[in-house]
Formats: C-alpha cells, sequence, structure tokens
C-alpha cells in the first residue's frame, strides 16, 4: 500500500521521543516500511529521514494547549503547514492517509480528498480537535482509539469505528528477570503537572527504595518548584534517555510507579515496564485498568499517595515473568501494526465500492437508452 502518515508538529518523529505520541508514530512507520509498504510521514523538520520523511513545518512546540493558542506564531505556523499539505493531497497518489496529527485541520479537510483516511484518537477530547471532528463529513473516513476509555470519551462526538491498543517493540525492551542488585523504583515519563511526579516521589518515600527519574523537562515552573526541591541521595533525576539507556534503566527496577492526574488514553510507559518485567503500581485512570491485570499490576486510588505507596508494596511481590507475558498479550507492535493494516484494507475497499456501484448502475441503465426492436421496426416502417 501507498500511505501518507499526519504526524503533528510540535515535536521532531525521532529520539530521543519527547513522549508516547512522538514514539507511536516513529514505530508504526518504521514497522510498515519494514513490511514492503511505501510510507511517507508528513512530519516536522528535525524528524528521522529514514522513515519516509517529509518536511512539511519545523517544530511548533508550546507549553500550553488551549484557546490562546490563537495568538501565537506557532499556531499559524502548523495552521498552514497543514493546510497545504491538504491542499497538495488532493494531487497526490496514496491508497490511504493515516491522521496521527491531533490537529483540526486533517479532519475538517478529509472530505477533500480522494482517498480515505483514519484517523487515530490519542487523547481525551479537547475543543480544537473536537472543532474539526464535528466538521468532518467524509464517507470514507474512519476514526481509530488507542483504547476503549478512549473510545467512550469521544462518544458524545463521533463513533469510533476500531479500538486499536497501542503497541511496542518487544525487543527494545527486552526482558529483564532480575532486577538490579540495588533495589530502587522507577518513573519516567514527560516531567511536566499532569503526569504527577511529585506523588511518585512522596511514595516512593513512604514505600522507602530510591526512585530514578528519567524524562524531558517540559514545565519548568513545575520542574524547578515541585521537584528539584525534592531530589536528594535518594530521588535522581537521569535526564532524557534514548531507547537503550531507558529499557536498561527500567529494567532494572524492583517496580514502575505510573501516576497520571489525567485519564491516560493509554499509557506506552506500562507497556514498556511491562515488557521488561516489571511490575507497575499505578493509578487507576483512563486505560490503565485495560492493560493491567492482578498478575502485573496493582492499581491505586487516583492522587492517594498513601495508596500508591501500599500499590507499590504489593507490586513488588509480583511475577515478572507474568510481567512479560501480559505485555506480549498486549502490547506487541506487531498486533498493533496487524490491526492498522486490516483497518487500511476495509477503508480502501468500502472507498472502492460506491465506485463499483456506480459502474454496475451504469451498465444496468445501458441497455434502457438504446432504441427497442419495435420501435426500430416502426422507424423502418415510417420511412418505406
Amino acid at each position: 500500500m501507498r500511505i501518507g502518515i499526519i504526524a503533528h508538529l510540535k515535536h521532531p518523529i525521532a529520539e530521543p521521543f519527547a513522549g508516547g505520541l512522538e514514539m507511536h508514530t516513529h514505530l508504526l512507520a518504521r514497522s510498515l516500511r519494514d513490511r514492503g509498504h511505501a510510507v511517507t510521514l508528513f512530519a516536522s523538520s528535525r524528524s528521522e529521514p529514514g522513515i519516509g520523511l517529509e518536511a512539511i513545518c519545523t517544530e511548533t512546540a508550546i507549553q500550553t494547549v488551549g484557546t490562546t493558542e490563537a495568538s501565537d506564531v506557532p499556531f499559524f505556523r502548523e495552521h498552514h503547514a497543514y493546510l497545504s499539505l491538504m491542499n497538495d493531497l488532493r494531487h497526490r497518489d496514496f491508497d490511504i492517509i493515516h491522521n496521527n496529527s491531533l490537529h483540526y485541520l486533517p479532519v475538517a479537510m478529509a472530505d477533500s480528498l480522494p482517498m480515505p483516511m483514519v484517523t487515530t484518537l490519542h487523547t481525551p477530547p479537547f475543543c480544537w480537535l473536537e472543532s474539526g471532528i464535528r466538521l468532518c463529513a467524509a464517507r470514507n473516513h474512519s476514526f481509530a482509539a488507542v483504547s476503549r476509555s478512549v473510545a467512550a470519551l469521544w462518544n458524545h462526538v463521533t463513533h469510533s469505528d476500531a479500538v486499536i491498543w497501542n503497541g511496542i517493540d518487544l525487543q527494545k525492551f527486552a526482558f529483564h528477570p532480575q532486577p538490579a542488585t540495588d533495589p530502587y523504583l522507577v518513573w519516567y515519563g514527560r516531567i511536566v503537572p499532569e503526569k504527577g511526579l511529585h506523588l511518585a516521589i512522596a511514595a516512593a518515600r513512604q514505600v522507602g527504595l530510591p526512585l530514578r527519574i528519567a524524562g524531558p523537562i517540559l514545565d519548568d515552573d513545575y520542574y524547578w518548584t515541585q521537584i528539584a526541591p525534592a531530589l536528594g541521595h535518594d530521588i535522581t533525576h537521569v535526564g532524557h534517555l534514548a531507547h537503550q539507556q531507558l529499557a536498561r534503566l527500567v529494567g532494572g527496577a524492583r517496580a514502575f510507579l505510573c501516576t497520571p492526574m489525567w485519564d491516560e488514553p493509554y499509557g506506552l510507559v506500562v507497556a514498556e515496564a511491562l515488557a521488561c518485567g516489571v511490575p507497575v503500581a499505578a493509578f487507576a485512570r483512563g486505560a490503565i485498568p485495560e492493560i493491567l491485570d492482578a498478575t502485573c499490576g496493582v492499581l491505586a486510588t487516583p492522587d492517594d499517595v498513601a495508596s500508591l505507596a501500599s500499590a507499590a508494596l504489593s507490586a513488588l511481590k509480583l511475577d515478572r515473568n507474568a510481567c512479560r507475558t501480559r505485555a506480549e498479550q498486549m502490547c506487541d507492535a506487531e498486533r498493533m501494526v496487524d490491526n492498522y493494516e486490516a483497518l487500511y484494507l476495509r477503508q480502501i475497499d468500502r472507498a472502492a465500492a460506491p465506485s463499483r456501484a456506480d459502474r454496475a448502475a451504469s451498465i444496468h441503465l445501458m441497455p434502457s437508452t438504446l432504441p427497442s426492436r419495435a420501435s426500430l421496426d416502426q422507424r423502418s416502417a415510417s420511412h418505406g
């Protein structure tokens, strides 16, 4: 298949990934190319060239999401990049477009494309994307949600045609049957308030084990006011790590603390920890209860430090082999790509069906436009 993937533009689709969406988009593009598909990735300029990059904009990262974006130059740069791309795609030869952008324009303009489109819903509803989806009138458009939780959150706006759980490269996050000799807990992800790192720090101190932190600082005020003052010999931030280093850090942990302060749409960090064989103690938010079961994780009351500490103590007793097994069942990228390929083919076939029906109808109507034998005989007699 000839597949165009529209990425979001706030961060490059390249390691070290700014977050789960960047990793997901990179993995999807690479996996589809490895399967022999012709993939073009429409992304920001510093994205990885080796996955079919066609850069459409420089990075547009901004600190907040909301209506105040409209006054920022990055907002307009992003808007015009997607507008130009959608106009260009009207004349491109793709079998399908996969919209991974979180932007309103690709969905709002989907009906202008000659080829079908699939949009993945990666987040709960927010005003900009919701407005674009409400304007989407394309017959050949399909929505996929990354979890049942996300599908339910969007149900008042649009129906999800499929739930396709995100996947990870199980080889990159290899199984660690034994933790590191020196025991520690791990937390990793984007260091922003909604990820709740400050709660993980408090819970780790209640458990009595060191906490190692990895991830990019994307909110300076939050980091310097709430995280940096809490660092010490037992709480350390090791920086923003590439895949190999991150997998080694996570795999050495006794347990992973997951502390979202919002309805986590999926939770790639949970999948990665399980793949490494690391039990998870997590707030029961969003899709996390869909990934974890009693063999590999313990759920805690959201925003409750004491509950999280108790969950972590229970998680320390879980079997690391069971964690890996759960990851293989739920979180394998091969399963995810299989499901997207099947959705692409359904959409392509559905888009072709009306054309076939139109051709059949025209063929059926053609005889009625020809003169009948009786009318020919009458014409002959009249001219006799």
